[in-house]
């Protein structure tokens, strides 16, 4: 499409016999050696009218061009410490680069759990929760579905067969999340209670109750921890594995660069000068 597109804007900056030229080897436009390809034209006009591709494509090339006659405009001049500024960027992008890779392929990523203990116990201000989280089960089922007394009992109960057979012919909805832990937040967006008032009923008891026109809301908690109390080690663990990980990156690193620069000493690489 952008071949078709370009006919009313290549005039901006090439004649028809030069574009004709390029675009056999996938250019569109050719600007003082610089080359903008169909490919990226394409990209941009994918799934528009052709009138809003024309658009589009005559916009994009105008800045595209006057990006490069900028650039050049600039190169034609020389600056010393433009010059040093990009050459420490191109160095440091590269270094990046090579660590990320050095990072990805050698440096051990397996964290064991006495690890996450030891950094859990040596911050304990630092894992502390921002809200409530609770393990348990929800059921959601009509107000007026059958023995909500017995359901109740299974829901407090060890008979996890019997309640998933009462769930499967009653209710509307229902969330075992008793190997995991869900955050206030993520509980009550399922139930029609506001944050305070579900906060005091969890610090009351382990058995929540809901109800709307149509529905009730039956939430039934194992564990929990209030807001402000310390994370569980399983909790705490994802961001303590991202503590340790950060402190072994930046060690595994030192030791690199050290590496490297002992080598090149030893190999005579880097020759020192007197003033």
């Amino acid at each position: 499409m952008a071949c078709l597109l370009l006919c009313g804007c290549i005039a901006l900056l090439s004649s028809c016999a030069a574009y004709e030229k390029k675009a056999q080897s996938g250019a569109a436009v050719e600007l003082n050696g610089h080359y903008l390809y169909h490919s990226t034209l394409d990209s941009l006009t994918l799934g528009l009218s052709s009138e809003d591709s024309l658009r589009v494509t005559q916009q994009y090339i105008r800045q595209w061009a006057q990006d490069i006659l900028l650039y050049d405009k600039a190169m034609s001049r020389t600056n010393p410490q433009i010059e040093e500024m990009v050459a420490d960027y191109r160095r440091t992008l590269y270094a990046q680069a090579y660590e990320e890779h050095l990072v990805e392929r050698n440096m051990p990523k397996v964290i064991m759990d006495s690890s996450v203990i030891a950094i859990y116990e040596q911050m304990p201000n630092r894992f502390k929760l921002d809200e409530s989280i609770m393990q348990g089960m929800l059921v959601v089922v009509p107000v007026d579905a059958p023995n909500i007394a017995k359901l109740r009992q299974l829901m407090s109960g060890q008979s996890l067969d019997k309640l998933e057979k009462y769930v499967y012919q009653n209710a509307s909805g229902y969330e075992l999340f008793e190997d995991k832990w869900l955050t206030t937040t993520e509980v009550i967006r399922q139930m029609p209670v506001e944050r305070a008032d579900f906060e005091a009923k969890l610090k009351a008891g382990n058995h929540i109750e809901m109800s709307d026109s149509t529905k009730l809301y039956l939430l039934q908690i194992t564990k929990k921890c209030i807001r402000g109390e310390a994370m569980p080690v399983d909790y705490a663990r994802p961001e303590i594995e991202k503590i340790i990980l950060n402190a072994r990156q930046v060690e595994f690193l030192r030791k690199e660069r050290e590496r490297l620069y002992n080598e090149a000493i030893q190999k005579q690489k880097i020759h020192f000068y007197e003033n």
